[in-house]
């Protein structure tokens, strides 16, 4: 069950350029126009032009690109569940296999899936930023970003599963995919800078458990830029930059570091994964 859904996923390339869309929609707003209007915006605030803003803009974005192929992905591969429903659930329930081990072929398949998926979008993001001045990664922070590629897929599968285990038709999935492509873009603050949004709207989004992913990704991809280029601004410059980007996240007085949200991730993923299986062995 688990080779029949990856490759399934796999062949239909229609399936994965649609699971993906989120990801070039970002590329390319991020090419076209997005990329240059944030550069400006910090060149403005530190008052001089930098070399390195470049960089740390395209860390930050791309950065919160990587955990949004993550659940894109995920949710692209766990339609292949859907089309089961209305094809060939009965065959299988039929089957002397046990609904709990279908149901993990099916969480099973997406997230290995959606890793292949994010540690190739990983690979061009390293290559661009390599190629735009960043220098490669130390292994310390090779092995993190690994590590937070595979927290972020088994989140993002747990949820996707969650949520397509009350889908029941190609239609419905359909309109779910459309839904979560369209807001990740702003859960992960790439199209506007969190702390752009309203109070309220910004505490939604720091509780998405996804928005830690690319908190992570942006902590190691952007905060050594980001140290040579605030070193003579002053101290609370550098705090607000990385706030309003979503590098960290606050609540109240606390500022959450890269272990905390992977332990976010960690408690988000059991929880989701958990509901999910009981809701697909329903």
């Amino acid at each position: 069950m688990l080779k029949r859904n990856i490759l399934l996923f796999f062949r239909d390339k229609a399936n994965v350029f649609f699971s993906l869309l989120a990801v070039l929609i970002i590329i390319a707003l991020y090419v076209l126009f997005l990329g240059g209007i944030m550069e400006d915006g910090l060149r403005q605030q530190l008052g001089f032009d930098a070399p390195q803003a470049g960089v740390v803009i395209a860390s930050i974005t791309l950065g919160g690109m990587v955990a949004v192929s993550s659940v894109t992905s995920c949710l692209g591969a766990m339609g292949i569940s859907i089309a089961d429903k209305q094809a060939a659930a009965k065959d299988f329930f039929t089957s002397p296999v046990s609904r709990g081990k279908i149901a993990l072929s099916y969480m099973l398949g997406s997230a290995v899936a959606g890793l292949i998926m994010s540690l190739a979008a990983l690979a061009l993001v390293l290559l661009y930023l390599a190629v735009k001045g960043a220098g490669v990664p130390s292994s310390a922070d090779l092995a993190r970003l690994v590590f937070t590629v595979i927290l972020s897929v088994l989140c993002g599968n747990s949820i996707g599963t969650f949520f397509c285990s009350f889908i029941k038709s190609q239609g419905a999935f359909t309109a779910l995919s459309t839904v979560i492509g369209t807001l990740i873009g702003f859960l992960m603050g790439i199209y506007i800078p969190i702390g752009s949004f309203p109070n309220a709207v910004q505490w939604v989004i720091r509780c998405f458990p996804m928005t830690h992913a690319a908190s992570m990704f942006r902590q190691v991809l952007a905060d050594k830029q980001l140290a040579e280029l605030f070193a003579n601004a002053p101290s609370h410059a550098l705090d607000d930059f990385r706030e309003m980007y979503g590098v960290v996240l606050t609540y109240g007085g606390f500022t959450s570091g890269f272990w905390f949200s992977a332990g976010v991730l960690v408690v988000s993923t059991v929880v989701f994964c958990l509901g999910g299986v009981w809701r697909l062995q329903k």
